[in-house]
């Protein structure tokens, strides 16, 4: 069997299946539905764009019968000038494989796509893209043997009057063996302990990859807050991990705080960056409160993310992931306490242990 995701190198090769898309217009995927709903120019002229969410509401944007892979998601919503701050926190995405009771994948909506604390931020890897103004894009791909099911549950005080997806994918006779599916889970810490490792990833049991780590960061000490080393413990590691790297900048790809001195000024500046595998995006002292004159007040934040899409991490029986809190201060480190909230993305076999409770939305807001 050919490779069911495609890249340059495999694209001449015709892959067994049929190409079906989900939106408000065919929300079935049916063949030969598309565009067919009717709107002010007339059916099959632009009729039904996007869906409104209600606060509560559940809606289902995938109900997928047999086997497949989703290729491509594409989704925005009204931003924070129409539907008020943190609609991105307060919007849950929930995916199921395989007549699952319990979710693969939970996570507040801007955090899957690499937009922590509730804000907007341009993203260019090659999982995960973010455009102007808030085109939300994975191309992470998601088999499922016996069916799929992709819904997003609004917790937002207010109506979210336009929200637009597409969900690209692949219908399938079967999956070739060996094939995992998809996980990915949100964790917060308001503040975490001192000397105790903040955890990213924990409880999972089988065989399977880490494929991915988002980290965000509200600085809630003074100085250099990114020395803490990520950990991976597998199959069986009990107080050592296998794996541990040398601080948070360099898990994602920077270097010395990720910081340089302006030629013209002389002055050392913070510099943001997106690539297709790791990134340092987001860097603000700004909420998203609009019309808050304490908007411009905000503690520093800070969102970042590798991607192992070369070096994928494998582990047979079980893994936990976790990243330490530890500052620097001239030449002394120091152990801090920080707001850190993460998405672990990973691949494995079913079943998965259940998750951790998911926090309500005001726990999961910025403060």
């Amino acid at each position: 069997m050919q490779p069911l995701n495609s890249t340059l190198s495999t694209l001449p090769y015709l892959i067994e299946g049929e190409s079906r898309s989900l939106n408000a217009e065919n929300p079935n995927g049916e063949k030969a539905a598309g565009g067919r709903a009717s709107g002010p120019l007339g059916v099959g002229r632009k009729g039904r764009a996007f869906i409104s969410l209600e606060p509560g509401e559940t809606a289902t944007l995938a109900d997928i019968r047999g086997a497949g892979m989703i290729q491509h998601i594409w989704m925005t919503v009204t931003d924070q000038t129409e539907s008020g701050p943190y609609v991105l926190r307060d919007l849950v995405l929930r995916m199921y494989w395989d007549g699952e009771q319990t979710p693969s994948v939970e996570v507040p909506l801007g955090d899957f796509f690499c937009n922590g604390f509730g804000a907007r931020a341009l993203v260019n890897s090659l999982p995960i893209t973010v455009v102007p103004r808030g085109g939300m894009n994975s191309y992470f791909p998601m088999p499922f043997a016996d069916g799929a099911r992709i819904e997003v549950t609004s917790e937002h005080p207010q109506t979210i009057r336009a929200f637009f997806f597409q969900i690209d994918f692949l219908k399938l006779d079967a999956l070739p063996p060996g094939t995992g599916t998809f996980h990915a889970q949100w964790r917060r810490s308001r503040t975490t302990n001192l000397r105790e490792d903040y955890v990213i990833l924990d409880g999972v049991r089988g065989d399977g990859q880490y494929v991915g780590t988002y980290l965000g960061v509200a600085a809630l000490e003074r100085y250099w807050w990114g020395e803490g080393e990520f950990k991976f413990f597998l199959d069986g590691d009990n107080e050592w991990p296998t794996i541990c790297g040398t601080g948070i900048e360099d898990y994602f790809g920077g270097a010395w705080a990720f910081q340089d001195r302006d030629g013209h000024t002389g002055e050392v500046r913070v510099h943001t960056f997106s690539t297709p595998y790791l990134g340092y995006p987001f860097y603000s002292r700004e909420d998203e409160t609009r019309g808050n004159p304490y908007s411009r007040d905000a503690l520093p934040m800070h969102g970042m993310y590798r991607w192992h899409v070369l070096d994928p991490i494998r582990f047979r029986q079980d893994l936990k992931v976790t990243v330490q809190q530890i500052g620097h201060q001239g030449s002394s480190l120091f152990e801090r306490s920080d707001d850190v909230c993460s998405v672990a993305y990973w691949y494995q076999r079913e079943p998965h242990a259940a998750f951790p409770s998911f926090l309500p939305a005001p726990e999961r807001r910025p403060r």
